[in-house]
């Protein structure tokens, strides 16, 4: 497996096992319609979370966050759209970004609730 896949399934473990930390209920992991994807999808407080994980070794040029472009945000909530559809969820959504900067145990995580609104299409 190459290094920066092995790198992104790390940082989506410990976004896992913080959400899970904070009483979170984890519905899904890697979840795909055709090309489109959710890195996790979580439960809590009467809402669907749909989070988006982005890991970096390092966050020297950019913020992990910084990597989620305006298209990279519409092909989210295209899944989540499909994900709420195929699983009749009638509840309120929010879309979350969990940012990994480093590895093991001196990996900063930062979990940014509502980070982004869905976009009028």
């Amino acid at each position: 497996m190459a290094e920066h896949n092995e790198l992104g399934m790390m940082g989506e473990e410990m976004a896992t096992r913080l959400l899970s930390g904070k009483g979170y209920r984890i519905r899904e992991r890697n979840w795909r319609s055709g090309k489109l994807e959710l890195d996790i999808i979580a439960e809590t407080g009467g809402e669907i979370i749909f989070v988006e994980v982005k890991t970096r070794r390092n966050d020297y040029f950019t913020t992990p966050k910084d990597a989620i472009t305006p298209k990279k945000i519409k092909n989210i909530v295209m899944a989540a759209d499909a994900y709420i559809k195929e699983h009749e969820i009638d509840l309120p959504a929010r879309f979350d970004v969990i940012e990994v900067v480093g590895t093991g145990d001196d990996a900063m995580i930062d979990h940014i609730e509502g980070a982004f609104l869905p976009p009028l299409m």
